[in-house]
């Protein structure tokens, strides 16, 4: 972002370093600390791809980045049209930051929807690069364009770049044997090799991934690298083009170590992988397909050299109940699905918690209710996950923050499941799902030892001195009950869904027994042991923003703002959400005012109110995206001001 175009608040987002400049031949070099670039185009028009590939070059070049990828529920939403429009959003920088970037500085826009659809995120003064082939009468008409707005004046605040993508690669690919309509699929490339020359990109990997990609149709996969090579070679020779911008590498932003872009639904498929590994169980999957989940399922699939085992469901009901079977039998077992596939699983995670066997339920939330709205994203399953199921069914609840963090907040998930037999909801979203950041790989020491000891024989002596198998006599400490793997001689055993005896595991139907194993389950929860919250407060402020899950990267960002305006503010962020960290009660009392944004009707504050008789003000959209750091910072003002 050059310091001409930066609205107030993005300066004050992150840090903004003075425009340099050098000449290269003929063109100017600026030199930039941060930019935010945004695709957008058709479903078909591969944005996604093109934003995944800039993304890798920048990953590999070494800048920290975020990622926001949109893009419509249908597989293939009608050309042409708003509800068809795909974008793909990328935010680089010099230094660390945390969110995918308020409002683009670029705009690639490859068709009139892409265009209108996008417009108003735009500050003044921002780029935007417009596929002219495009904007024919129809497909303005097709989206409310009275008049061309390439044309009318209405752009006369922006930068405007027109440039006929379409014709540009159809006449770069001539030499292959393609037809026209084949040539012009590879315009996503071209409009790629331009941005990749605009913001000195690597190539390599590119054209690497695309010969990989296309290994089978190395016709296909030449046409490609040349549309990429020809976008290149344009923005070095088109007089529109007079600058280019460098972003050096974010060389203090992370510690030392071997980093990796990953995405959240990847970072958690490794640390379920990790997990069993450090546990040293295989690891089952049982699922059935549902967006934004889908793409773990896809990636579990192929490590089975790791001792992976994918199950493809014919429903939710029946992907849970073969995961719980295969926790029965010794296996660290997974299900995944999003919110309206935990309405069907319900009745199984309460015969989970009824069973006491470890069980990882990771819901991916999205915007509800009913399907709701598949690709963008929610935090509304909080309350489901800690109360929708029949009876007092208690269950751990986590949340990661970060794409990153979705493998570390795997691996707690399995610790407290193995540690404490219980079912373990794990909420992530579809932001953190599909975007992306930096990720160090950790060294393998570096991960917890998550074995377990299974049960090899009696535990308890009868009057008589006999010694026999109890399945629920319980780990003192722990209040867990023995695993015990089917088949061991002298460990059998009886499950069901009806109310065990303590000890026993015998069928009951005694009043006092219940009462004691529901106080019991809820008991073992209580005790899990979980990290203290740990508040971020350098100058004894008197407000306290108290976010969990994938708020966390807007929060900090709109705390970071405040703070360079003077104001003095706490931040505190929870993973575990049930149980509570035990000093959470103690942290809120230092505060006078306790804001909570997330993106629900208030579902944590509502918590916090009720357990702590502590006004927490809720701060709240659910519009299916996330929230913007301007808009945070704004309505936490409000707060400490009012």
């Amino acid at each position: 972002m050059t310091s001409q175009v930066s609205s107030p608040a993005e300066q004050a987002d992150e840090t903004v370093v003075g425009e340099q400049r050098k000449a290269v031949g003929a063109k100017d070099v600026r030199r930039l600390d941060r930019v935010i670039i945004r695709f957008a185009g058709d479903s078909g028009d591969g944005m996604q791809l093109t934003g995944d590939r800039f993304t890798s070059e920048t990953a590999s070049f070494g800048n920290d980045l975020s990622t926001l990828p949109n893009f419509p529920a249908e597989i293939r939403a009608p050309a042409g049209t708003l509800p068809g429009v795909s974008s793909f959003q990328l935010h680089f920088a010099d230094h660390d930051i945390l969110t995918p970037g308020d409002a683009p500085n670029v705009l690639v826009a490859m068709n009139p929807a892409a265009l209108k659809a996008n417009i108003g995120d735009l500050p003044r003064g921002a780029e935007i690069i417009v596929n002219t082939d495009e904007f024919t009468r129809r497909a303005m008409q097709k989206v409310g364009y009275a008049a061309s707005p390439l044309e009318d004046g209405s752009l006369d605040g922006y930068s405007v770049h027109p440039v006929p993508l379409t014709t540009l690669t159809v006449e770069a690919l001539k030499e292959f044997d393609l037809s026209r309509k084949e040539a012009e699929r590879s315009k996503n490339m071209f409009a790629l090799g331009l941005l990749s020359w605009m913001y000195h990109r690597p190539t390599e990997g590119t054209e690497k991934f695309l010969r990989a990609k296309f290994a089978k149709k190395p016709q296909i996969a030449a046409a490609n690298i040349a549309a990429f090579r020809a976008g290149w070679n344009f923005g070095e020779t088109t007089e529109d083009f007079a600058v280019s911008y460098e972003v050096a590498p974010a060389a203090t932003a992370f510690p030392p170590g071997v980093y990796r872009n990953i995405s959240g639904n990847l970072a958690l498929s490794y640390g379920l992988i990790a997990a069993s590994r450090q546990a040293d169980l295989p690891l089952y999957l049982g699922s059935y397909p549902i967006t934004p989940a889908s793409d773990i399922l896809h990636e579990l699939s192929r490590h089975k050299n790791f001792g992976v085992r994918t199950f493809q469901a014919e429903d939710e009901i029946a992907g849970i109940g073969a995961a719980l079977g295969a926790a029965f039998g010794g296996s660290l077992a997974v299900t995944t699905t999003s919110g309206p596939g935990v309405a069907l699983k319900s009745e199984t995670i309460g015969l989970a918690v009824s069973l006491e066997l470890p069980l990882l339920v990771v819901d991916i939330q999205r915007g509800g209710p009913s399907t709701g709205l598949p690709t963008k994203t929610e935090q509304a399953d909080l309350l489901q996950a800690m109360f929708g199921r029949n009876g007092e069914a208690p269950v751990p609840v986590i949340a990661p923050r970060t794409p990153a963090d979705c493998f570390d907040a795997a691996l707690e998930a399995a610790r407290i499941a193995l540690t404490y037999r219980t079912p373990v909801f794990l909420l992530s979203d579809g932001y953190l799902a599909n975007g992306s950041e930096p990720w160090r790989i950790p060294e393998v020491e570096e991960l917890p030892d998550l074995r377990v000891q299974f049960a090899q024989g009696p535990n308890h002596t009868l009057e008589d001195g006999s010694e026999v198998f109890w399945p629920y006599k319980r780990d003192p400490r722990t209040l867990a009950r023995p695993w015990a793997v089917p088949g061991t001689p002298g460990l059998e055993h009886r499950i069901g869904g009806i109310e065990k005896q303590d000890g026993t595991g015998n069928i009951s139907y005694d009043p006092a027994n219940h009462d004691f194993m529901v106080r019991t389950r809820q008991a073992k929860i209580d005790g899990i042991q979980v990290p203290d919250l740990e508040v971020d407060d350098p100058d004894g402020a008197r407000t306290l923003v108290l976010g969990w899950g994938s708020t966390y990267g807007p929060i900090t960002a709109a705390v970071r703002r405040l703070r360079r305006a003077g104001e003095s503010i706490a931040q505190a962020h929870l993973r575990h959400l049930n149980p509570f960290p035990r000093n959470l009660g103690t942290v809120l009392e230092c505060y006078d005012k306790v804001v909570v944004p997330e993106m629900n009707l208030g579902q944590l504050a509502t918590l916090i109110r009720a357990k702590y008789l502590v006004d927490a003000r809720s701060y709240h959209q659910v519009n299916g995206m996330p929230f913007k750091a301007e808009q945070l910072a704004a309505a936490l003002k409000e707060a400490i001001d009012g």
